[in-house]
């Protein structure tokens, strides 16, 4: 069994942020530790992360810019058609994978099971420490006042003091300030 990932994504002041791990892990052996889950889309408008198998989580990021060109990045619309044609494609739907997808507007958790949900509050978190990072991030969200990459960034870090799963290997892309 493999088990990876912890990719949380945050939005806040119009500018978002999306942190992953650079952890993978097979059975009780760690196989590499600098992998980069997150692939930026659109015209570099928007951050998507992966966890599940590897091949699979790349074939369904290319579907789901396929689906942003179609609609000119509107990703609500690209998220709900790439939820609708992975549900019901014979290949598609055997494929192992959560994907999160984001702009500066919204943040949509994409599952094979036809799930494309919008969290109400602006943050969410997939993978084995997901969970753990999202705990962090929420409290950092309503209770400091750092910016959407510091929230990602430290969340992302106490995931991985808890998750055995996770590293503290943290890549971190941001929309809606410039790149360094």
């Amino acid at each position: 069994m493999i088990r990876a990932t912890t990719v949380i994504a945050v939005l806040k002041d119009g500018k978002g942020a999306m942190a992953c791990d650079g952890q993978v892990t097979m059975n009780e052996a760690v196989l590499k530790r600098g992998a980069r889950k997150i692939r930026r889309l659109y015209q570099d408008r928007v951050l998507a992360g992966f966890a599940g198998s590897g091949a699979d989580c790349l074939t369904l990021l290319e579907r789901l810019e396929e689906k942003l060109n179609m609609y000119g990045g509107n990703l609500p619309r690209a998220a709900i058609e790439l939820a609708k044609m992975w549900r019901t494609d014979k290949v598609l739907r055997q494929l192992d994978a959560l994907l999160l997808a984001m702009d500066t507007s919204h943040i949509f958790l994409i599952s094979g099971r036809g799930d494309v949900v919008e969290p109400d509050e602006p943050v969410a978190a997939i993978g084995s420490g997901g969970n753990y990072a999202l705990a962090a991030a929420k409290a950092l969200l309503r209770h400091t006042n750092l910016e959407a990459r510091d929230i990602a960034r430290i969340a992302l870090q106490i995931a991985s003091e808890i998750c055995i799963y996770t590293n503290d290997n943290v890549f971190l892309e941001t929309l809606g300030e410039e790149r360094t």
